[in-house]
């Protein structure tokens, strides 16, 4: 009943508070609810929506926002907003999803707070890519700060063919309580830990004179800091690491190196904290209104297969994305096949071998899983790549990837018939191998698939509803079939 009488209020504020600055407020109001079968929810149902949606067959949500923009002399700009959120069979009944200030100076912005961030340094089609692999919009907002150029900023004197773009953060993750009532009896989980994340990124070439581009550059997070504790069959928990959180921790964090004996000793051979990150490419050819878009995606943690250790690079995600010329039914088709399976080969043993103290052996890297940290994931769903589902599915509570060897292919298709109806459809098969310390006893095979409708009415500016209908079969997450509806309401009175 509070929750529903918090809704109304806000509901009600929201026009009111725009007819304060007819040219500065945006407000946004949406609901959604998930009806299906099966122990979990379609994937597509759930997947990239920053952590929206549930995972849950059935669910549904209310969220209501409102954000102010106002444009300054010399090149300033602030933007924020206020956005929140309550539901049922949701992570949480009530949270905030975003809570930002934005302090701009040209193409320089200084964002502060939790905020729906697509700025990801790799670009693709947000509507239809499967996901990025080291972060990705799969999980609810971490709250950071972060400097950034957000698009690409031409160097001066190369006359448009060299560019660059770039950002810097650090936050706090905030699901230190729901990762203690996850957590199943002797299992361990971790509160308070910190959040580093830093990209670089080149264009070369100029399309309004040659209209081919390639992009690259490099992503790398570092999850750092807080405790990990153990639960007992008793509901009380006991300490057992203690993580260094002072300056040196994120200078470490930045450049990262080898821990200090105030570290577990596997910090000390290795880097501190759980870091990982992505190589990036991109190659993009224009032919009048058509464009062809190549994406190679690397993901690596640690040392292992960030620089050609092992050979050529086998884990990562390769997409071709098709942009056609105004069409009525069909306007971009991409194209991604998926790898983890190599994970830096099968060794388990990572240390120094022998006494040839410049000699190491790597392996087995178990992405997105830490003994530290646990995983790299938020309220349950995975910060990178969806189709490696994150612990919010694992029945016994623990926090970890239980799959995180899988090759995958995925597609999606997209088209905007009129100026009121819109549609996409994405469809993945994935196989799992589980991990290498925990083998599935077989493959494990999984389709998941979704197809969406949005209409958009002319004569209610502003409103739009989708249906969205999934399906997913296989014996992974296992068969389910369902549909969402959403309804949206976004607007600024005076426009």
């Amino acid at each position: 009943m509070n929750l529903s009488k918090t809704f109304i209020l806000l509901l009600l504020a929201t026009p009111a508070l725009a007819q304060e600055g007819a040219k500065d407020f945006q407000y946004r109001v949406e609901m959604a609810g998930t009806v299906s079968s099966g122990t979990y929810a379609p994937l597509w149902l759930t997947a990239n929506r920053f952590g929206m949606e549930s995972e849950k067959p059935n669910s549904g949500y209310l969220r209501a926002g409102l954000e102010w923009h106002r444009q300054l002399r010399r090149g300033w700009r602030i933007d924020a907003g206020l956005d929140l959120a309550g539901g049922v069979k949701q992570t949480s009944d009530f949270w905030i999803q975003q809570a930002y200030a934005d302090i701009s100076w040209k193409m320089l912005t200084l964002s502060i707070g939790s905020k729906e961030r697509m700025g990801f340094p790799l670009e693709k089609n947000s509507e239809l890519t499967s996901g990025w692999m080291a972060e990705g919009p799969n999980m609810r907002p971490i709250p950071q700060v972060r400097a950034e150029i957000k698009d690409y900023l031409s160097i001066p004197g190369t006359r448009n063919w060299v560019a660059f773009k770039g950002h810097l953060a650090y936050g706090s993750f905030t699901d230190s309580y729901w990762q203690k009532d996850f957590c199943g009896v002797n299992q361990t989980y971790t509160k308070n830990a910190l959040y580093h994340s830093k990209s670089l990124m080149f264009r070369l070439g100029n399309k309004e004179k040659l209209p081919v581009e390639f992009e690259f550059g490099l992503f790398m997070a570092t999850q750092f800091g807080g405790d990990q504790y153990q639960k007992l069959p008793d509901g009380t928990s006991q300490l057992t690491v203690d993580m260094p959180d002072g300056v040196k921790a994120y200078w470490h964090a930045f450049f990262p190196t080898a821990g200090g004996s105030d570290t577990p000793a596997g910090e000390q051979v290795n880097v501190e904290g759980n870091m990982l990150g992505s190589w990036n490419f991109a190659l993009n050819y224009y032919w009048g209104d058509w464009k062809i878009r190549a994406t190679l995606d690397h993901y690596f943690e640690d040392h292992s297969q960030m620089f050609w250790e092992y050979g050529r690079w086998k884990d990562g995600q390769l997409g071709i994305e098709l942009y056609l010329p105004k069409n009525k039914w069909v306007s971009a088709v991409l194209w991604e096949g998926i790898s983890t399976k190599d994970s830096s080969g099968p060794i388990l043993y990572d240390g120094f071998w022998g006494s040839f103290s410049d000699l190491q052996m790597s392996g087995g890297d178990s992405y997105y899983n830490n003994y530290i940290y646990k995983a790299w994931q938020h309220y349950g769903q995975g910060i990178g790549n969806p189709l490696l589902v994150g612990p919010a599915y694992n029945a016994d509570g623990s926090i970890a990837f239980k799959s995180n060897r899988m090759k995958a292919q995925h597609v999606g298709i997209s088209g905007q018939p009129s100026d009121e109806w819109k549609w996409r459809i994405l469809a993945s098969y994935a196989r799992h191998w589980g991990t290498y310390e925990a083998p599935f006893d077989k493959v494990r095979k999984q389709f998941s698939s979704m197809a969406e409708v949005t209409y958009l009415p002319q004569w209610a500016q502003g409103w739009s509803v989708s249906a969205t209908f999934g399906m997913d079969r296989g014996n992974y997450l296992g068969n389910s079939t369902g549909g969402m509806i959403t309804i949206r309401k976004t607007g600024g009175l005076g426009k």
